[in-house]
């Protein structure tokens, strides 16, 4: 399959708007929504089917060609045999026409990343955990999505209306003026929309190939390390000395009080029972949607005041070095595991490696086993333990004395000096002698005996390699490359790429 590549000059960016739909394009957005959800799973069931079918010939003796032939899962079989079903088996033939086509090549083409990520990660080529092999999608719990590629996609000029193919023009709950003014400028064309269910609301996000100038920062030469925290959220300590402090919000602590409110109210309300078959009354579902609208602004709040950070931060720093944090790890913590949600570790690392490539600047990703905190920032020693209720650091081997947010933030900062020199990136490495007291830099085993990838595959050998030929005007178009700048210790260990995301 061809991968789109934007024109030098250009970048992908995304467009997100609110929708106001009526009556009539809320059922019409559903009803897509679950058609691209149908053909996902019919798609996970045809191919699924060869496989069983395999493994119950091979318990008769057969083998090698006598098998069953795999079922390809490339998107343009997948969108043949589906066309061929649609129009006699019984379960599509008597609606299938009331939806776009996009709305089915959304699901199968989700069937087939499915497919793809389950037989990478089966076969050790799939960074992080092992993915599992791909099941079906509930009805009650699938979220409501639907990408349109092809087909009249366009801002209309009184820039509050879009129109989508088959769900016609739709109202926006805020103007578009935005995109609509690089497009009537010429610097923008629309490559995809897709539209969202997602907190209370229907959204709408066109991808758009941009003509964009890199971005100067406010400060070129000059680097900054970030130590994220739960007291702080982030300490900030840049090459001028300057150490600055930025306060964790807490937007759902603030709003906690609340929510244990009105959730006792919902609880004392009847709800809804699947095993019974009780509807809900009219009562919880208004208790419940006061609730939602509680928890939607916290998450909105949340996204809001990270995208700021992560603004301001990447417009004035050339580099910026981040950690590589286990946050799956971290939530596991029963004490701290609400804090370390509320914060967004993961989130903000995203978004500052996504808009270092605006302005053409490096993310640096500090080894996950690099230890920033129990690091002096002076001399290089490290400490054996350093636990977490203590919050002051206190060196050693020098008289230096000072929070350990900031030690660890200057430990960080020295990586943007370091990176091209072996050694643990911390000042004073490459002179001093750091002792290593037993357990200070041990690793711990990520995978247990048992779960390691395998090579092979369900139902008999490997099947051949998936290919196929997109028919598609326009395809997805890949990630943007960004800076992958790799940080090295004294035990050889190599930090991830600054694009993984957490």
């Amino acid at each position: 399959m061809k991968k789109f590549r934007p024109r030098p000059g250009c970048a992908v960016q995304a467009y997100r708007f609110a929708l106001d739909p009526n009556a009539g394009h809320e059922a019409s957005l559903r009803s897509h929504c679950g058609a691209a959800r149908t053909a996902y799973n019919w798609a996970i069931g045809w191919v699924t089917a060869s496989w069983r079918q395999r493994c119950a010939e091979q318990t008769y003796g057969l083998s090698g060609e006598e098998l069953t032939p795999w079922r390809p899962w490339s998107l343009p079989e997948l969108r043949k045999a589906f066309n061929e079903a649609k129009k006699s088996d019984p379960r599509f033939s008597a609606w299938w026409q009331e939806n776009s086509k996009e709305a089915y090549s959304t699901g199968l083409a989700g069937a087939t990343a499915a497919f793809d990520n389950y037989t990478k990660s089966k076969q050790g080529k799939r960074k992080g955990r092992r993915v599992g092999r791909p099941r079906y999608k509930a009805k009650r719990k699938a979220p409501l999505s639907c990408r349109f590629t092809t087909g009249t996609i366009r801002l209309e000029p009184d820039r509050r209306h879009v129109t989508l193919p088959r769900l016609g023009t739709i109202r926006t709950h805020e103007s578009t003026r935005k995109l609509h003014r690089r497009i009537e400028a010429g610097t923008a064309r629309i490559l995809s929309a897709t539209v969202r269910h997602e907190r209370g609301r229907w959204l709408v996000s066109f991808q758009v190939e941009v003509q964009r100038d890199l971005q100067r920062v406010a400060r070129p030469g000059s680097a900054v390390g970030i130590d994220l925290g739960v007291k702080h959220l982030a300490v900030l300590a840049d090459s001028s000395g300057e150490i600055r402090h930025v306060p964790n919000p807490q937007h759902h602590e603030t709003a906690l009080k609340k929510l244990r409110k009105l959730s006792r109210r919902v609880s004392r309300r009847r709800g809804r029972d699947r095993r019974t078959g009780q509807k809900p009354s009219n009562r919880w579902l208004k208790a419940n949607a006061e609730r939602n609208r509680v928890q939607h602004r916290v998450a909105n709040l949340r996204e809001n005041a990270l995208h700021q950070l992560t603004t301001s931060v990447r417009a004035e720093y050339a580099v910026v070095v981040v950690e590589d944090l286990n946050v799956a790890g971290m939530l596991r913590n029963r004490r701290l595991s609400r804090r370390i949600a509320d914060a967004g570790f993961g989130e903000i690392r995203r978004q500052l490696t996504y808009k270092g490539r605006l302005h053409a600047c490096p993310t640096i990703v500090a080894d996950r086993w690099f230890a920033s905190s129990k690091t002096c920032s002076g001399c290089g020693a490290v400490k054996a333990k350093l636990p977490l209720h203590v919050r002051v650091f206190d060196c050693d081997a020098c008289p230096i004395v000072l929070d350990r947010d900031e030690n660890a933030a200057r430990n960080l900062l020295a990586l943007a000096a370091n990176t091209a020199v072996t050694g643990t990136g911390v000042a004073g490495d490459l002179g001093a002698k750091a002792p290593k007291p037993r357990g200070a830099d041990h690793k711990t085993r990520t995978t247990r005996p048992g779960h390691q990838a395998g090579t092979g595959r369900t139902g008999g050998a490997n099947p051949p390699q998936q290919r196929g030929k997109e028919t598609r005007t326009v395809d997805r178009p890949p990630a943007s490359r960004g800076w992958d700048v790799t940080v090295t210790d004294l035990s050889g260990r190599k930090a991830g790429d600054a694009d993984t995301r957490l």
